[in-house]
């Protein structure tokens, strides 16, 4: 039997840089109005919850609504992930736009990128926030070099994925 080259070709993830950028995952209620105003990055808090067994620091560098993020924001995330030393790099980033921020990162060499969000934010109970966010984590740890998405429990090549706004999942692109 073959040993799966993912898990024993590559370096172990001692390390996770996490990249946060907003979206639905961070978001909170602002007012008696229901509006919702994005907050603190919550990826640190689940998974010091969790007891994850490897170390990890939070970058945040944007709060926005992921309908928000424009280019200069792309290029912002783009540079902070080339910039870090470690090769595993997690992503929090709204839904709406997640596709098109995964293609911007799809040119950097050396590191496994994993971007997910949730539907529903993390605060919320029977939120998707910490499933999408243990896919994730054990997305970046197995895969080789490039971009994914995680979300609705799979992976995703971002080339071959759309955000489908009506049924609110992820699906195939054919």
């Amino acid at each position: 039997m073959r040993a799966h080259p993912s898990l024993h070709g590559s370096p172990i993830m001692q390390h996770l840089t996490i990249v946060t950028t907003g979206g639905t995952i961070d978001k909170i209620y602002f007012d008696d109005k229901s509006d919702y105003k994005i907050g603190a990055p919550q990826i640190g808090e689940i998974l010091s919850q969790l007891g994850v067994a490897f170390q990890f620091d939070v970058i945040p560098i944007l709060r926005k609504d992921s309908l928000h993020i424009n280019a200069d924001d792309r290029a912002l995330i783009r540079s902070t992930i080339e910039a870090q030393p470690h090769r595993h790099v997690l992503v929090t980033h709204g839904t709406d736009t997640m596709v098109e921020t995964a293609k911007e990162l799809a040119a950097i060499k050396g590191k496994v990128i994993v971007l997910t969000g949730a539907l529903n934010p993390a605060r919320f109970q029977g939120s998707d926030a910490v499933f999408n966010v243990g896919c994730a984590v054990a997305a970046v740890q197995t895969l080789p070099d490039g971009v994914y998405i995680t979300m609705n429990g799979r992976v995703w090549n971002p080339a071959k994925v759309r955000k489908n706004r009506d049924a609110n999942r992820f699906e195939e692109v054919n």
